[in-house]
């Protein structure tokens, strides 16, 4: 039997329908539904729950640097949560741009980009939970309010400032209210090039921006009421 993955949602609504169809599911049955066979743990596969939710949704970017749902400009983020529906880790936005920052700006970024819309989806991240049995949870469909805009911007320039001033190793998860900057690499071989103090290129890990628990935290809970 050939199983076939659904089209693109054309719409908002129809989007979320789909989401809210899929919760209460376990991940082991909507792998099944979908032609897969769940990894033992995510140790390896960190992308796979993102990536079958993608699947069941209809997502339709692929690798493109574009939200996942690029007709609607949604993002899709997985986020696992604790019994208590508190996330259990940080949420990876995008990499970082190193270099060739001459004119950026916020306004026209792509980490703004693609946080400017995002579906999020809850899913059972305890770890004594086997994988195939966590539950997926009900949708968040979410914007930035005026206010947690202006807390993101904020440290976005200051991280920004950090790696235009050459200063990219100095930053630690620290650095940042609700975003941090940390590498982002495979292994500690796969190096970028950046900007050194003198301006001088150099070379380092990638980095990625990452949304704080606690920044995730009050979003879940102000919709959910938790």
């Amino acid at each position: 039997m050939t199983i076939i993955q659904q089209s693109p949602p054309t719409s908002e609504s129809e989007l979320i329908n789909r989401a809210q169809a899929l919760a209460g599911y376990t991940l082991g049955e909507l792998a099944e539904l979908a032609g897969q066979t769940p990894p033992p743990d995510l140790r390896r596969d960190k992308g796979w729950v993102g990536q079958l939710l993608e699947w069941h949704l209809g997502a339709n970017a692929g690798s493109q640097p574009v939200p996942d749902f690029a007709d609607l400009g949604i993002e899709l983020k997985t986020i696992p949560i604790s019994h208590q529906g508190k996330p259990l880790e940080t949420t990876f936005v995008c990499v970082a741009p190193l270099i060739g920052l001459q004119g950026i700006r916020w306004e026209t970024s792509h980490i703004r980009h693609k946080l400017a819309r995002v579906l999020w989806i809850p899913v059972e991240g305890e770890r004594e939970i086997p994988l195939a049995e966590r539950h997926v949870g009900s949708p968040l469909l979410w914007s930035p309010s005026v206010e947690e805009e202006a807390r993101l911007k904020r440290d976005w320039e200051e991280l920004m400032d950090f790696i235009v001033l050459g200063r990219v190793e100095q930053i630690t998860a620290r650095h940042g209210e609700v975003l941090q900057l940390r590498p982002k690499a495979a292994n500690s071989r796969v190096l970028t090039e950046a900007y050194g103090a003198d301006g001088q290129p150099i070379k380092t890990l990638p980095r990625g921006f990452y949304l704080k628990t606690q920044f995730t935290a009050e979003i879940l809970a102000r919709h959910f009421m938790l």
